[in-house]
């Protein structure tokens, strides 16, 4: 399955909306403040990175750790999520390192690419399945995966290298030409 396949079947499964979509018109929660303390460590960034880097790891354009993928999930929970969503998020990473020490006896990190992929298929499965009761968070990995995501495709360095980045758009052109594999405009 290649990247474009994924991107289109999990637009799908979550119906394109992206938990903590309110981010992105609000630019923050209203209620949270600044405080210098961050919820993630060297450790919980380095596990964030791996996490990213398998969900768009780097082929013949950039992955996930070369558009600071890690930093950008970090932030927007630091900064941008209720503390309900903080708390399901961070114990998500912490059940990523329980599942990958029970079920490969080493550290999420140190996992093959295969056993990686296989592992976040399974979170996928179980997040796909998960039915949220009233006043509960989504699933974790669903967070995880759509701010991987939508981190990766905001990123510099691939609206750059692999969309057509135009900084200063012109005027709006219904019926632009399009070349079959073309890369999509960055927006």
């Amino acid at each position: 399955m290649d990247r474009r396949e994924v991107i289109k079947l999990i637009t799908i499964a979550t119906g394109a909306a992206l938990v903590g979509g309110e981010l992105i018109f609000t630019g923050c929660t209203p209620e949270k403040k600044p405080t210098g303390d961050s919820l993630f460590g060297s450790k919980e960034l380095d596990l964030l990175g791996d996490i990213a880097e398998t969900i768009m790891p780097r082929t013949e354009t950039p992955g996930a750790k070369d558009a600071g993928v890690a930093e950008f999930i970090a932030g927007t929970v630091d900064r941008c999520y209720f503390e309900p969503d903080q708390q399901t998020f961070m114990a998500g990473l912490v059940t990523i390192e329980e599942t990958s020490r029970s079920r490969y006896g080493k550290q999420f990190g140190r996992l093959t690419g295969e056993q990686k992929t296989e592992m976040l298929q399974d979170l996928d499965r179980e997040a796909r399945a998960y039915r949220r009761p009233d006043g509960v968070t989504a699933h974790y990995f669903t967070m995880m995966k759509q701010l991987a995501i939508y981190g990766y495709f905001t990123s510099e360095i691939v609206q750059k290298q692999v969309l057509r980045h135009v900084p200063i758009p012109g005027s709006y052109d219904g019926c632009m030409p399009y070349n079959e594999g073309d890369p999509a405009w960055a927006i």
